[in-house]
């Protein structure tokens, strides 16, 4: 019987036809390791190296109080040497989780180093990112590149988490101020009631500076 090899271009097709089949991934963190994958070409093609990563959900060390949605953390802030990243449980968008891993894989690529320096700048516009780099994300070319390989990842499967970002209010101290001699002393809150000092130099009566409604 004669056996047949199939040649490398029909095996290459194939491989090609099977990469194409969107796959079903029961788990975020097997979609984002799959993510990684997918991406790793494109930081080849600029002689870039992603090193060893360990991908999660997970809100960044600010909690979402300043609206992060990606964090690397450097192979010294681990207890083995491996770049840590956690994507933000409010991303629910398959592009949007993808567009701020590739971000976050900028990071691993420079262990961290220089924060959104110009090292890190280098690199994202070699890939092709935009903006200011401490958000950047796709510009038009590299998003047509992230959208060509979305089929590959399937959904992300992850529902997103709806938090509420509650900003801080800051109030303006009470102060006493002489009108006099432009001496100023800030107010304790217990002492407010007392209304505003004496000023020690002129011997006249203060006048109330900042918030002294909060009583």
């Amino acid at each position: 019987m004669t056996q047949l090899t199939p040649s490398s271009s029909a095996l290459a097709a194939v491989d090609t036809a099977l990469s194409a089949v969107p796959q079903v991934h029961a788990l975020r963190e097997s979609w984002l390791l799959a993510a990684i994958e997918v991406v790793r070409p494109l930081f080849r093609a600029k002689q870039l190296h992603i090193p060893a990563c360990q991908v999660s959900v997970g809100f960044a060390s600010s909690g979402n109080r300043l609206g992060h949605i990606g964090q690397c953390w450097s192979t010294c802030s681990s207890s083995v040497p491996v770049n840590q990243i956690f994507i933000s449980p409010t991303l629910s968008d398959s592009y949007d989780v993808l567009d701020t891993l590739v971000h976050e894989l900028i990071h691993a690529v420079d262990d961290c180093k220089h924060k959104h320096g110009k090292e890190f700048k280098k690199i994202a516009l070699g890939l092709g990112l935009k903006g200011p780099m401490r958000s950047a994300g796709a510009g038009p070319e590299l998003k047509l590149k992230l959208l060509a390989l979305m089929p590959q990842l399937g959904p992300y499967p992850h529902a997103s988490l709806a938090v509420s970002m509650k900003k801080a209010v800051h109030r303006n101290r009470p102060r006493a101020q002489c009108k006099t001699c432009g001496f100023q002393v800030p107010m304790l809150r217990k002492f407010l009631a007392f209304g505003p000092p004496i000023c020690p130099q002129d011997k006249v009566e203060m006048e109330a500076l900042g918030d002294w409604e909060a009583i």
